[in-house]
This record gives C-alpha cells, structure tokens and sequence, in this order.
C-alpha cells in the first residue's frame, strides 16, 4: 500500500477542495486545513501561491506524483508543439493508472496505481505493470482475466458518483477500455477547476 493512499484526504483538506469529487471528502464537511492552525489559513494567496496551488492540485489529483515526476512531464509538454497547457494535460491523461481510473476499474486513481503494480492490468493484451506507462490512441487496457472478479473492481464499475469520459470506449462486461484519442483540458471531467496556466507560470519563474 503506497503511503500517498492513506493521505488522499490530507491533500483535499490542504488544497480546500474536494478535488476528486469524493463523497467521503472532509472538505465536504470542513473547508478548512488540516491541523490545529487551518482555520487561520485563509488569507488571500499572492501570484506564486496561486500558480503553486494549482501545480500542487494537478499534481495531487494525479496520485500526488513526486516533483521529478510532474516536473519531466512539464517539460515534454513544452517540448511538444502546440499549447503547453493541453499538452500537460494530455500526457497525464494518458499515463496507464489514469486510464485504469477514467475506466472505472478502480474507485480512487491512488487505488489504479496500486491496481497497476500488482500486474492485474495488460495493453494490448501483454502485462503491464508500471503505473507511468504512456497509453496510445487505439491502446485497449484490460483486466487481467483472474482479476475480473475482483469484489474491488465490481464495486468500482457500480459507482454512479463520476461517469467514463468520451475520449474512452469502455465495455465492463469484458473489463476492457480502448483509449480513443488524446484529450484536452476541456474533455477532462475534473470535479474542480484546474488551472495548468498557472502551472506553466510557475514553472516559467521556478
């Protein structure tokens, strides 16, 4: 169990906002921090806090990947042509535990990672088991055979609080989805705004 799992709470509190959409979320009850000082946090935020608040929701939303991670895939994304922006969103789109999320496999994108590393999920048919994994446009990700069963996995297809975005073609009665095209910021159905102009600004001064 990866450390990060127990902490998903911690990062919507931190944040101050429910930023899977969460029914559970303690920001759902208390929009403040955490710890004894988090009421007294809500002072307005400069430039750089605003440009690393929303680095830090991207960042969280996605299993709260280490700064190397996020950093790297910053920098392919401005390596790309087109808007940097898009691009961003696009590589984290199709990373393989985001894709196992967006399919409803799993209920939590910390629980698709989990899910990922455990080998329970190929790629055109061949094992995978690296939750980074970049998917292509026609890549079909599947359930390994011996995990369609899993309780877990039948639990999180029953889900009704978020639905399987359009750039994805799913079928759970096989447990498998095909990733039909590369999305952009207005595709992805994020509970919360997020802002990668920011990001690009705060990396431009950082």
């Amino acid at each position: 169990m990866t450390k990060r799992t127990s902490a998903k709470y911690k990062i919507d509190r931190r944040m101050g906002e429910n930023i899977w959409g969460r029914p559970k979320s303690p920001v759902n009850r208390r929009e403040y921090g955490p710890g004894q000082h988090g009421q007294r946090r809500k002072g307005k935020l400069s430039d750089f806090g605003m440009q690393l608040r929303a680095k830090q929701k991207l960042k969280g939303y996605y299993g709260d990947l280490t700064e190397k991670q996020f950093r790297r895939i910053f920098t392919e994304a401005e390596r790309v042509k087109g808007d940097t922006g898009e691009n961003l969103i696009g590589l984290l789109e199709r990373r393989l535990d985001a894709v196992v999320y967006r399919a409803k496999f799993v209920p939590t994108v910390f629980a698709a990672r989990q899910f990922v590393n455990h080998g329970h999920v190929t790629v055109n048919g061949k094992k995978v088991n690296i939750p980074s994994y970049r998917v292509k446009e026609g890549d079909v990700v599947e359930v390994r055979t011996s995990s369609k069963q899993n309780v877990a996995v039948l639990d999180a297809v029953a889900l009704t609080e978020r639905d399987v975005p359009d750039y994805m073609e799913v079928d759970h009665s096989k447990m498998a989805a095909t990733f039909v095209r590369t999305p952009g910021l207005g595709d992805v159905p994020y509970p919360v705004m997020m802002e990668p102009n920011l990001v690009i600004e705060y990396y431009a001064q950082n």
